[in-house]
């Protein structure tokens, strides 16, 4: 059932983008000869669109809202990817659906791998080999993603390098100005209650980069498709208890039953609606990756000062 389930999707995706063939045929490119450029999540949409400008769009594989670890492409984005020219994506296993579904739609495309060169954090689970992809929610690691992504973008159309340098090196200005907010966010929260507990392993970066330490997760992999045990959660509820942190941080659009649960037991809060996987709607609190780090960063020290 399942490999026919592959063949429908693919003979679908070859008959939409033929379909995408012809529309374009009718109605062609307002610059001929720029790449079609799709990224997978929505945060990397964005890190490659301020790198872009108005030179190429920049398309969104995996729709806003929608936790990219339970993602299952559907016949329309397998289309999406079969008429891509150029893929950015993170990498360290993140999109681990995705070598599966190009081998379906074959073709072939520039890859934008962008935590290359970058060495991941080992991950808390034995499972997780490629080790922890959320490199994103430290600001300096994002910077070499855009420079990476930049570099990418020059390599697939070398007539826009200028733009492309050009509107790399303001971004870049942009961020290394968040990095610094962050840090003046970070310093009103004192150096013994920057206790972190979260819905799975997702922020170990950002600790690490401003001076948090995790205590723990509900779920000990950095991927939210795992489970804990009970004697997992009895040992976390334990955990926060004795460290005394006061909440539980919860990305959005993952089930909180667990979170709940446990800081019922542990007699904490919990704070949902972090962004760390997805960017939210235009008129939401993220909709794009510095409004996103501001959003988490102002509802963690509000939790934690």
């Amino acid at each position: 059932m399942k490999k026919f389930f592959l063949i429908l999707m693919t003979l679908l995706a070859l008959s939409l983008g033929a379909c995408g063939a012809s529309q374009s045929a009718n109605n062609p490119p307002a610059t001929p000869g720029i790449p079609t450029v799709l990224a997978s999540t929505s945060f990397l949409a964005d890190l490659a669109q301020n790198v872009a400008g108005d030179r190429l769009q920049v398309e969104t594989l995996i729709p806003l809202g929608v936790d990219p670890h339970e993602y299952e492409p559907t016949p329309q984005d397998v289309a999406k990817l079969a008429n891509s020219q150029v893929l950015i994506v993170n990498g360290i296993g993140y999109e681990f659906w995705l070598q599966k579904t190009l081998d379906g739609v074959g073709g072939s495309r520039q890859i934008i791998t962008a935590t290359t060169g970058m060495t991941p954090l080992a991950s808390t689970s034995s499972e997780d080999t490629s080790g922890d992809p959320h490199m994103l929610m430290d600001v300096s690691r994002a910077i070499k993603y855009v420079e990476t992504i930049r570099d990418g973008l020059i390599q697939a159309d070398p007539a826009g390098k200028d733009i492309y340098t050009r509107n790399a090196t303001t971004y870049i200005a942009k961020l290394n100005e968040l990095d610094q907010w962050i840090k003046d966010q970070v310093s009103q929260i004192p150096a013994n209650k920057r206790l972190l507990v979260t819905n799975h392993d997702s922020l170990a970066y950002f600790s690490q980069a401003y001076g948090f330490t995790v205590v723990g997760a509900v779920i000990p992999s950095v991927t939210t498709d795992a489970s804990p045990s009970a004697q997992q959660m009895a040992d976390l509820i334990q955990t926060i208890k004795s460290s005394g942190a006061p909440a539980i941080f919860v990305e959005t659009g993952v089930n909180t039953d667990l979170a709940d649960q446990i800081a019922s037991e542990a007699n904490v809060k919990v704070i949902t609606n972090l962004y760390l996987e997805t960017l939210s709607a235009p008129n939401g609190p993220a909709p794009d990756y510095i409004d996103m780090m501001k959003s988490d960063v102002t509802q963690i020290v509000n939790a934690l000062k």
